[in-house]
């Protein structure tokens, strides 16, 4: 079985009046899996401004999704997660990014506190594990993974899309992904 049997995308369209404009749902068999999308996602040109949320439980693979896509994007060097720091900066070729964990959050004013409104603001790539800890306070995601593990190294991943630029995202990742990362 190749890769591209592993991944069949099935876009669902909802009504323009929920807040979901487009979602993609995808089986990741092991981390390889993981990786290509990662890699996949890298290659998608309305990622340089975006906003990504990532759900799933403890163990789900969230910052390991992360880590796959820094990579993929050229991030060098040790790649950790924020949980205790909150917001890790990264510079990729040509693009600021930063992967927040706000998973110890108690309060959503500790967003606005922190000044990450100002980060908001600017360009670059904005990645956030648990952004339910924010509350209202962090913008619409452009797109929302929401990831389940199914076992130790399979995945279920849902993608969906909240803005107009999410919606170009997926519909350039509904096509099946390489064989190779």
């Amino acid at each position: 079985m190749t890769a591209a049997d592993h991944h069949q995308s099935e876009i669902v369209e909802t009504p323009r009046s929920a807040q979901a404009l487009l979602t993609l749902q995808l089986q990741w068999d092991d981390e390889d899996d993981t990786q290509r999308f990662a890699a996949a996602l890298a290659r998608q040109p309305e990622l340089r401004d975006a906003f990504i949320t990532l759900h799933g439980n403890l163990g789900a693979g969230k910052t390991t999704l992360v880590r796959h896509l820094l990579r993929a994007l050229g991030v060098p060097g040790r790649i950790k997660s924020p949980t205790y720091a909150v917001v890790e900066p990264h510079q990729a070729p040509g693009l600021d990014i930063w992967h927040f964990d706000f998973y110890r959050f108690h309060d959503p004013r500790e967003w606005e506190d922190a000044g990450f409104r100002d980060i908001f603001a600017s360009p670059g790539l904005k990645l956030a594990e648990w952004p339910q800890q924010a509350g209202s306070a962090l913008p619409p995601p452009d797109v929302a993974i929401c990831l389940h593990a199914n076992d130790d190294a399979s995945r279920q991943a849902t993608l969906t899309a909240h803005t107009p630029r999410g919606c170009d995202m997926l519909q350039g990742m509904a096509q099946p992904l390489p064989d190779t990362p």
